[in-house]
């Protein structure tokens, strides 16, 4: 018997499995695929995924294999300059298979168990675990299982979980073949189409390739092939630019759909399978990926015995409402007409309203509800500089940090759990502060009994 059984190891089935590694939790990712999606479309990390991959020590890694693009210009593809005073002043585009494949291997180096081509067929859960059992009859066993095997998730399925939303209204091809016409022509065209439309794009992807971005006609459950492309370049462009010879082919809708519950008994939903929505902004990837860094310190927390009651149900109190915001501004994004987004790019010459754009796109302004407080109960706090070294380095393991500039604190009792960094020079206005292992503010203070009823709090009894 297994402690947890991932269904599905994409970004946030990889990141769930190596967040439970951390705290010793014996994890299986079971993955229906035997070899990578050939997709190779680009992704978008976000100002705030970059940051909890540093803290695990992935930054350098996903940095040599991606490009770094400017921050400006992700709202509802509005080409603006990021104001300043960010934190961060990039994105990092990086093909998703490649990405995929770094947390993947994060994720078994840490010991997780991952097994490609193995998919789920049925669960039934009681009050002490859930037994799986598989497509090819195996049965398997685990305290707990999630779902994070996608839009179509069977985990949610089977667990009657609703998904009410929209269904998609427009659709959009994308692929990546050959191009014969000349890159002046190719740059001349789609330059004067993407002043109305931020949808068509042709854009170089080496070797001869271009990525062929263009809306489709309607909405189909069909695999597009490549006439469906000419045919739209050619509505489109008036020309289709002499495509041929495609490596793959695919297309995406903009169906928004929220699951009603994140969790029911010991079976959870994680990234698209709980939530899917427009790729307008690409939050989608990220939004999975913080899902699965606010759950997993919290079910490794139930699995080792010392998590404090309701912690487990934080994670859909907090993630779920994440979520419906990020379905809420594609939606505006997808649907501006051209007077409001004309509207909306004078308006964002204002630096706090372009600001705060950004921030709601890249989650660096995310809050949770911890309660009344100053702004930064329940925010993320940056990476700083330490009198050793700096702070994202001293969350690696995944665990609860105090960090103290009045020397005068202690964990002691939580000292398997939570580590305290006592450090007056550290660039801090508050005393103190009680950081969770996902990288959020869970106190601020400086009484040491305040102190001691939020550790009990988040980091349940002393020992």
């Amino acid at each position: 018997m297994t402690d947890v059984i991932i269904a599905g190891c994409g970004p946030a089935g990889a990141v769930l499995a190596a967040e439970l590694r951390l705290h010793g939790v014996r994890v299986l990712v079971l993955e229906r695929e035997t070899e990578p999606i050939p997709l190779a479309r680009i992704v978008s990390l976000h100002i705030r995924t970059l940051e909890l991959l540093a803290m695990r020590g992935l930054a350098e890694r996903v940095l040599e294999r991606g490009r770094r693009r400017p921050v400006g210009g992700v709202f509802a593809g509005i080409a603006k300059p990021a104001p300043a005073g960010l934190d961060s002043a990039y994105l990092l585009g990086i093909p998703q298979p490649v990405v995929v494949g770094l947390l993947e291997d994060h994720a078994t180096e840490l010991g997780a168990e991952v097994r490609h081509g193995r998919a789920l067929a049925g669960f039934e859960q009681d009050d002490s675990g859930v037994t799986v059992e598989l497509t090819d009859g195996e049965r398997l066993r685990a305290q707990y299982l999630v779902g994070c095997d996608g839009a179509r998730s069977t985990v949610r399925k089977l667990l009657g979980v609703g998904f009410p939303g929209e269904p998609s209204r427009n659709e959009t091809l994308m692929g990546e073949m050959a191009v014969g016409a000349s890159q002046e022509e190719i740059a001349a065209k789609v330059a004067k189409i993407r002043e109305t439309d931020k949808r068509f794009m042709l854009s170089p992807v080496g070797e001869g390739s271009y990525r062929v971005v263009v809306p489709a006609a309607g909405v189909s459950a069909e695999p597009p092939v490549l006439e469906d492309f000419k045919d739209r370049l050619r509505a489109i462009a008036g020309t289709d630019f002499g495509v041929h010879s495609p490596r793959w082919l695919s297309r995406f809708g903009d169906a928004t759909r929220l699951a009603e519950q994140y969790r029911v008994g010991r079976v959870l939903l994680a990234g698209d399978a709980a939530h899917i929505h427009p790729p307008t902004g690409g939050q989608g990837l990220n939004l999975g990926v913080q899902d699965a860094f606010n759950l997993g310190w919290k079910l490794a927390a139930q699995i080792r015995g010392w998590a404090p009651d309701s912690l487990l149900d934080t994670y859909e109190t907090e993630r779920r409402p994440v979520a419906a915001d990020v379905l809420d501004n594609t939606r505006a994004q997808v649907e501006l007409t051209s007077a409001v987004r004309k509207l909306l790019a004078e308006l964002m010459d204002i630096d706090e309203v372009n600001r705060r754009l950004i921030g709601k796109i890249t989650a660096i302004d995310l809050r949770y509800d911890l309660g009344e407080g100053p702004a930064l109960l329940g925010s993320r706090l940056p990476d700083l500089d330490l009198e050793q070294g700096r702070l994202f380095d001293r969350l690696r393991q995944g665990r609860g940090l105090v960090l103290d500039r009045t020397g005068q604190l202690s964990s002691e009792g939580w000292t398997d759990r939570v580590d305290l960094i006592a450090d007056s020079t550290v660039a801090l206005e508050h005393p103190a502060v009680l950081l969770r292992p996902d990288g959020y503010v869970a106190w601020i203070g400086e009484d040491q009994r305040d102190l001691e009823r939020h550790l009990a709090r988040w980091f349940g009894e002393p020992r």
